[in-house]
């Protein structure tokens, strides 16, 4: 049975609090796009809030946590098979993915992209990745495909549109790679190449010793300013983007593209310190990037673009 409007209307409300209260840059962004499309990402967020909350539970084994996750995508299929449901996220996503018709594969993928955190090191080891190809399949599932369901709900006709998603999720996840290094690797993570670490002679056990006011060696910023230089490149596949997608949903990535650069930017004017303090875009910044893509919807409209 189907959910009342109502009840439609409510799980969305759910869904929008979690974003506002959780997702930081994406917020602002969701903010530009119009209010179907704007609830439809808050419900695919708070889907993809959950699963990580439940990858990152450290409160539990990862084997226990391994085990929530599958139980919990075994209650989400059964509701996106049409079964009842009373998880007001499941109910806001089911409708989402039937409005704009969103593969459930993605979404399976991206319950997969959290559990490629819960593998299980020996005592002592890091989860790493030898080489950048085995770091960009991770972030094909946690960041790429990301940018695979938001342009369904943004909309496109252009298939080149498919691969741009994927490159400008790219470029976020090594955005956030960048800034969280240090509290990546005290949780057992180095989301850096090792094939890079070795030839900028940087060991593991550096990044993770690493405290505020340590100096940085000139290896230890030479890798960090090759995976920014990766990051810039894959920026331009957000910006080739913008043109492929529905006129109303434009300002919205514009947003989103512009503060997640700007963090960049900021990790690049520290000289790669994300050592010493967490670095983020303030308020302040977002607000006024957010107020211009805002003038970009109004433009639009007058336009008839929207």
């Amino acid at each position: 049975m189907s959910p009342s409007a109502s009840d439609l209307s409510a799980a969305y409300r759910v869904c929008a609090r979690i974003a506002r209260r959780e997702a930081k840059n994406f917020y602002f962004a969701f903010l530009a796009l119009p209010k179907p499309k704007r609830d439809s990402i808050c419900a695919v967020y708070a889907f993809m809030r959950h699963a990580d909350d439940l990858s990152d539970d450290e409160t539990r084994t990862r084997e226990q946590r391994r085990a929530d996750l599958d139980a919990w995508l075994a209650s989400w299929r059964h509701a996106a098979a049409g079964q009842p449901t009373f998880d007001p996220v499941f109910v806001a996503l089911s409708d989402a993915r039937r409005r704009f018709n969103i593969p459930l594969e993605l979404l399976d993928h991206l319950v997969h992209g959290t559990a490629m955190d819960l593998g299980a090191p020996a005592a002592g080891a890091y989860d790493t990745y030898a080489t950048f190809d085995h770091l960009r399949r991770y972030c094909y599932y946690v960041a790429s495909v990301v940018g695979l369901v938001c342009i369904r709900i943004f909309g496109y006709s252009d298939p080149c549109a498919e691969t741009l998603a994927e490159e400008t999720g790219l470029a976020f996840q090594l955005t956030n790679i960048l800034r969280d290094v240090r509290e990546d690797a005290t949780r057992g993570r180095i989301y850096l190449p090792l094939d890079e670490l070795e030839q900028h002679g940087v060991h593991i056990e550096e990044l993770a010793a690493l405290r505020s006011g340590d100096q940085l060696t000139s290896g230890q910023r030479a890798l960090l300013a090759s995976i920014a230089r990766r990051a810039e490149h894959y920026y331009q596949s957000g910006r080739k983007l913008l043109s492929l997608i529905a006129p109303d949903a434009r300002p919205a990535l514009w947003v989103l593209v512009t503060i997640y650069h700007d963090l960049l930017l900021r990790i690049e004017q520290r000289n790669f310190d994300v050592f010493s303090a967490r670095v983020t875009v303030p308020v302040s910044v977002r607000v006024g990037i957010l107020l211009r893509g805002l003038l970009q919807v109004l433009r639009n409209r007058v336009l008839g673009r929207a």
